[in-house]
């Protein structure tokens, strides 16, 4: 499997993101999942899946606190491309436990709390998202902030034992919207008033001037390296980990 991430690595840098998804299609055996948000990049992979007839299944997490206008870009998609997208929410005994201790908006009051939040809404319905695939596909760009500059074409994930791909990840935001509106791809109208990043409704602000495209997200966090649990790891660089004792990847930040 190593090997693989090496070659997906090599082979990567002189394809385009249409024929990195292709290859990876090619490389892998069994079940692909991309995991979309409804953001810029991820429309833009939505639609190179779906305009391609590329063999990847194309799944999101509903946290239950999106934007109304993540879900109107949802069905607009899934009206467009005539496919549905199939998502995973949290497990509802546990976000009621959840709420019941914490509050309805509990993650404002602690770091600890949001990651919890995080943790229920997003990262053990991926768990479930993934379970048994050979490889993950998602939007993460170089460029997106300080702490995914770092990032791979391809990785291999221990925590799901998986190959992590991220096709876009040497792509510029310019670059994939530039694209993006010539295929006419769906857009979030969020984008337009000054949200690059999008989340959940409750957790993510438009941005400053001079700030990051994820400044909006957790704002009320100090911490400079802030992500929901996807994609993090023990130094807080991108990339998952693994914890032998249960299997989870827990926090860092």
């Amino acid at each position: 499997m190593r090997d693989l991430v090496s070659l997906l690595n090599s082979e990567f840098d002189v394809l385009n993101v249409s024929e990195r998804l292709m290859r990876l299609r090619e490389s892998v055996q069994g079940r692909i999942v991309f995991t979309t948000s409804f953001g810029l990049e991820d429309q833009y992979l939505s639609h190179l899946i779906f305009s391609q007839d590329i063999a990847i299944d194309v799944v999101t997490l509903d946290t239950g606190r999106l934007f109304a206008e993540t879900y109107a870009l949802w069905q607009a998609t899934e009206e467009k491309y005539r496919r549905r997208i199939k998502a995973y929410h949290p497990d509802a005994n546990v976000l009621q436990e959840m709420i019941a201790e914490q509050g309805v908006n509990g993650f404002y009051h602690s770091l600890e709390a949001r990651k919890t939040c995080c943790g229920v809404r997003k990262v053990e319905p991926l768990k479930r998202a993934l379970a048994g695939a050979g490889a993950w596909v998602t939007g993460l760009r170089g460029d997106q902030s300080e702490a995914r500059g770092s990032i791979d074409f391809a990785s291999f994930d221990t925590g799901f034992g998986l190959v992590k791909a991220n096709p876009l990840a040497d792509v510029s935001r310019a670059q994939v919207d530039a694209a993006a509106r010539v295929a006419g791809v769906p857009l979030n109208p969020l984008h337009a008033r000054g949200f690059p990043s999008i989340g959940c409704a409750p957790c993510t602000r438009a941005i400053k001037p001079g700030e990051d495209e994820r400044a909006g997200r957790w704002w009320w966090e100090k911490d400079e390296k802030k992500e929901c649990g996807l994609h993090v790891a023990a130094d807080g660089s991108i990339k998952p980990r693994f914890v032998h004792s249960d299997g989870d990847r827990p926090w860092a930040v």
